[in-house]
């Protein structure tokens, strides 16, 4: 996979490709709302998972209910194709 960063028009086509992602500073984000903190707990440890398989790691908070992701490459220096492949992997667990 490519870990080069994405040019802004690269970022847009797979933006597309998205449901509710948006660019937030520069990264790769979503929020996220369950019915409880449990549920959110549980999102978060499968993302966890699918985090640890690519060895790509998220930015993430976790508040109660809703979790925030941000995904970027930083050895790249921004968002690149693993960023769109973990956040479509993440769409699998919604």
């Amino acid at each position: 996979m490519n870990r080069e960063k994405l040019a802004q028009a690269a970022i847009e086509e797979h933006l597309a490709q998205l449901n509710d992602w948006a660019i937030d500073q520069g990264k790769l984000y979503r929020h996220f709302v369950f019915s409880n903190f449990i549920e959110a707990f549980g999102f978060m440890s499968q993302v966890a998972l699918l985090a640890e398989t690519m060895n790509h790691h998220p930015e993430w908070s976790n508040v109660y209910n809703r979790v925030e992701i941000y995904l970027t490459t930083h050895d790249a220096g921004g968002i690149t194709e693993l960023d769109f492949a973990l956040a479509k992997q993440i769409e699998t667990l919604i």
